[in-house]
């Protein structure tokens, strides 16, 4: 074996990435326009007053979750968000809610789309699977390297990282949800004579839409595991915090910044669980 030629794998990577590279304009494009929905969310989050902000994530919760009086949730959350305050992390909080909130929603845009495709046509469901496989088992560390190269340092590249990473459970589950969908329900539709958008819209999209939010929340989960990740990049918020609390072995400000981060994911999939539980 050791005579055996070794593949130039590596420098088939990098040759491609060089030739990608060439294309500035478009990831300039893209860069300005993520740019964009992260200084919007930003710019609401700095406009919030602190305790108006606070009040409107309790008050959003408790009309979620007004039918279950689930009150310890919300005890938690005005306790835990008042922490954070506490503790000089509001910013940083909010930027890191600014890259969950723009990678889900940029995952949301393209992987209900294309969970629908996979479902809707077998073939394009044999070439997806493999690249989701890809893109949940590959490293979180190695999306880095090209993101940087294509993006730059910031948050812009953060949020590149974090949807490749998490978007596939929301394609995966959009397409279960509607193969799911009872084939009698498909039949009556077709019976009444509804087009495919017709059963699409009407009968599979609300019937999946459960599983579908389930696949959302994981999402949402995922991109908040990339914040730690994210900030070798550049990308601020709390990751920032944790990872120059690594740098200095510091682990008095280390854990707090991962408390705010466990504070902030638990009032994250607290409220997307709700809010499907309200839909259901």
């Amino acid at each position: 074996m050791s005579n055996l030629p070794t593949l130039p794998l590596a420098s088939w990577i990098d040759a491609l990435v060089k030739w990608l590279t060439q294309f500035e304009g478009f990831f300039n494009g893209v860069t300005a326009f993520i740019g964009g929905i992260v200084n919007i969310f930003q710019a609401i989050f700095d406009f919030l007053p602190i305790p108006v902000f606070i009040i409107l994530i309790v008050g959003s919760t408790w009309y979620l979750t007004r039918k279950t009086k689930k009150y310890g949730l919300l005890i938690f959350e005005l306790l835990g968000l008042l922490l954070i305050w506490n503790l000089g992390y509001w910013r940083d909080m909010t930027q890191t809610l600014t890259l969950v909130l723009t990678s889900s929603l940029i995952a949301l845009v393209i992987g209900v789309p294309l969970g629908i495709w996979m479902a809707k046509k077998d073939t394009v469901a044999a070439i997806v699977k493999p690249l989701l496989d890809f893109m949940q088992t590959m490293p979180a560390f190695v999306y880095l390297i090209p993101a940087v190269a294509f993006f730059g340092i910031g948050m812009v590249p953060g949020v590149v990282a974090s949807v490749i990473f998490a978007m596939p459970p929301t394609v995966r589950m959009t397409n279960l949800g509607i193969r799911d969908v009872d084939a009698s329900l498909i039949e009556a539709s077709n019976s009444f004579g509804a087009t495919s958008w017709q059963q699409l819209v009407k009968v599979q999209l609300p019937l999946a839409k459960n599983t579908i939010m389930a696949g959302i929340n994981q999402s949402m989960m995922l991109s908040l595991s990339m914040v730690v990740i994210a900030a070798m990049i550049g990308a601020m918020g709390l990751g920032t915090k944790v990872y120059f609390a690594v740098g200095r072995n510091d682990a008095g400000n280390g854990f707090t910044a991962g408390i705010a981060i466990v504070i902030l994911a638990i009032i994250l999939d607290r409220m997307t669980q709700a809010l499907n539980q309200r839909k259901r």
